[in-house]
């Protein structure tokens, strides 16, 4: 008469097993449709480093290609909105280049808040780019390096996808998308390169990019000197004039932050040429310099280190570029952003729009909400109505002459 009361056990706790795998589930669902940002920094964050980074990363970018990530549950603050090169955004929080690289996930990427979405770098013919591993986490310090070195799938693919979803067949998410040009790594002609990505991408893109400034492709940052930069940017600027579009896209010029004083000065009088200039600088990428602070066992690999030990290194750079061309250029600030402090600091040093990559790796999607509900609060706390009354705040406050030209 034993076996029946067994039985009854075993049954009551296969019900039980179920009935806390179903809570459990609806707690992650819960979770991760609410965006909640305890969960993802806490949890799932953390769980996605039982990958290797490579992994990982694969894994996000097909879960933001089929949208299977948080959508923002209020709207971007009225605060936010600006408008850069005539183009209107709805919040100046961008993706930068290196995640999505051969635009498979825009519309996912969008879905998550940003303002707008940076694909690439995008080079002429497909390669693979650097041996793996080539992604390091440095958990101690909240930061990656990588060397990468231009995996890309080719300008071919890529204007494919990009030409897919602005088809009529396909509903498209609200949000601007830039193409990040690169060159191939055994280029004889890197110019010719960058002409072609203006060509290709030039009717599809709503800015693009000329990276001269990844620490990863040998010989790329020799291009920052200034005549080989001028003999670039004449041809890249020409090549964009001679696009049968209207508007024509802005193009941006993306530099590193491990320049000199001189370095920065000779960029600074190329880009604000009458001829030849361009429209705008994304200000920085990686670093090769490795600050005495770090702290992870990584933190020798070779590559560009990004995250929050870059941060005081790029909006140095931001301030430098800004004072420079005389706030005459939009400026899009990147590096070690991962809180509305550190997108507000950028600004005020005079960038008109900042981008993240390194916080999504350790905080998650919900970053993006976050970083847009601080730099709003931080905004109305220093009394601005909109956050282009705040773009290079800084000088401004030195120098008044500078005001009138952001009036």
């Amino acid at each position: 008469m034993a076996a029946p009361k067994v039985a009854t056990f075993w049954e009551h706790l296969k019900q039980a097993a179920i009935v806390l795998s179903g809570g459990v589930l609806t707690f992650l669902g819960i979770s991760i449709y609410r965006g909640d940002e305890k969960f993802y920094e806490e949890l799932a964050m953390p769980a996605a480093r039982w990958l290797d980074a490579d992994t990982a990363h694969k894994l996000s970018i097909k879960l933001a290609k089929y949208k299977l990530i948080p959508k923002p549950r209020v709207a971007d603050p009225p605060s936010l909105k600006t408008v850069v090169w005539g183009r209107s955004f709805s919040n100046p929080v961008g993706l930068a280049a290196g995640y999505d690289k051969d635009g498979e996930a825009v519309d996912g990427l969008l879905k998550m808040g940003f303002g707008f979405v940076e694909i690439g770098s995008v080079t002429p013919n497909p390669q693979p780019g650097n041996d793996k591993p080539r992604v390091f986490r440095l958990l101690e310090d909240r930061a990656v390096i990588n060397r990468s070195g231009f995996n890309s799938e080719g300008h071919e693919a890529v204007l494919k996808r990009l030409r897919h979803r602005k088809s009529e067949a396909v509903v498209a998410e609200r949000g601007l998308v830039g193409v990040n040009l690169g060159k191939n790594k055994l280029s004889r002609h890197p110019v010719a390169d960058y002409v072609s990505g203006v060509h290709i991408f030039g009717k599809v893109a709503d800015y693009l990019v000329i990276n001269v400034s990844s620490p990863n492709t040998p010989g790329l940052r020799d291009l920052q000197g200034k005549k080989e930069l001028e003999e670039l940017l004449d041809q890249v600027v020409a090549e964009r004039d001679r696009l049968k579009v209207e508007p024509k896209p802005p193009v941006l010029l993306k530099i590193a932050p491990d320049l000199s004083d001189k370095d920065k000065e000779d960029i600074a009088a190329v880009v604000t040429r009458p001829q030849g200039g361009v429209d705008g600088l994304i200000v920085t990428n990686t670093t090769v310099a490795r600050p005495p602070s770090l702290c992870s066992s990584n933190k020798e690999e070779t590559g560009g280190l990004s995250g929050p030990p870059l941060r005081e290194m790029s909006t140095k750079t931001v301030g430098d570029m800004y004072r420079l061309t005389e706030g005459k250029i939009p400026i899009i600030g990147v590096g070690g952003i991962s809180s509305g402090k550190d997108a507000y600091e950028k600004i005020k040093n005079g960038a008109s729009l900042i981008q993240l990559y390194t916080a999504l790796i350790y905080q998650g999607p919900p970053v993006v909400q976050k970083i847009k509900r601080e730099l709003d609060q931080l905004l109305k706390e220093d009394g601005y109505g909109s956050m282009t009354e705040a773009v290079g705040a800084n000088f401004k406050e030195k120098k008044p002459e500078l005001m009138a030209q952001h009036a």
